[in-house]
């Protein structure tokens, strides 16, 4: 067990982080689920803005690499230009 102060207020701290980066995270994976789910390609460019913005939070914050989220929208900008 934590011996000083700051580290149980680290410990607690670190806890809140770690949920709530989980969080973001799920919702983007569910987010790109729902876009490469979308059969229609009006509904999907409406959309894609809206991931992308979201895959660039999660790199900015370093909760996913910045080359895993260019490889993403990538992928996605090349799934809806297809539609």
């Amino acid at each position: 067990m934590a011996n000083h102060k700051s580290a149980l207020k680290r410990i607690r701290r670190n806890e809140a982080v770690r949920l709530r980066n989980r969080y973001q995270h799920k919702t983007t994976r569910n987010a790109i689920k729902k876009l490469r789910a979308v059969e229609k390609k009006k509904d999907a460019e409406a959309m894609l803005p809206g991931v992308v913005s979201m895959i660039d939070r999660l790199a900015k914050r370093n909760i996913i690499h910045a080359n895993k989220a260019a490889n993403l929208k990538s992928k996605l900008a090349k799934h809806v230009a297809a539609l």
